[in-house]
């Protein structure tokens, strides 16, 4: 994960860049930025891409060599592991009961909720138009199938689909690479 806050020139946040990226932000190296994006407050690690009109919120955590698609927003609570693919207009949730006003009528603040974290473990894939409700784990080198709305966590090596997601079926463990 990148660790450090590199500074924007004045000339990548001008209007005809189209890109709204928060001095806060932390980009890794080697971060490929399509136009129409939305990061504050986030870290991005090293080798990524991401796509137009995606917004990244605070506290969201992006690991290194992930591909992030075009419509994709992801929440503050969202941790994205390392070599991690997300398809175009995935969309992650975290609150379970949202609201827009609190018990006594005025307009929620902060203060009124707690951010609902969601993990997507290293090497899985997220099909597009997903929707990844919180308190959900993704496994490492999952497949959440295309449109599919991930309600509970979801095994390593899994392929799950539908609405609410299925398992389908597990993936064949990758063999081993050590030299002998």
């Amino acid at each position: 994960m990148a660790s450090r806050a590199i500074p924007l020139k004045t000339q990548e946040l001008s209007p005809n860049n189209y890109l709204c990226i928060s001095p806060d932000v932390k980009l890794g190296r080697d971060v490929r930025m399509s136009k129409f994006l939305n990061l504050y407050g986030c870290e991005v690690g090293d080798s990524c891409k991401i796509g137009a009109f995606v917004e990244i919120q605070k506290n969201a955590k992006v690991g290194n060599n992930c591909k992030i698609s075009s419509h994709t927003f992801i929440c503050e609570g969202v941790t994205i592991e390392d070599d991690v693919f997300i398809g175009h207009g995935v969309t992650f949730i975290n609150d379970t009961y949202p609201r827009s006003t609190n018990a006594d009528g005025n307009l929620q603040t902060e203060s009124d909720w707690k951010v609902e974290t969601t993990v997507i473990k290293k090497g899985a894939s997220i099909g597009s138009g997903a929707t990844i409700l919180s308190n959900v784990t993704v496994g490492e080198r999952a497949i959440v199938g295309a449109g599919s709305v991930v309600t509970k966590d979801v095994p390593a090596g899994a392929i799950v689909a539908g609405n609410p997601a299925r398992l389908l079926r597990k993936i064949a463990p990758l063999p081993d690479r050590r030299t002998k």
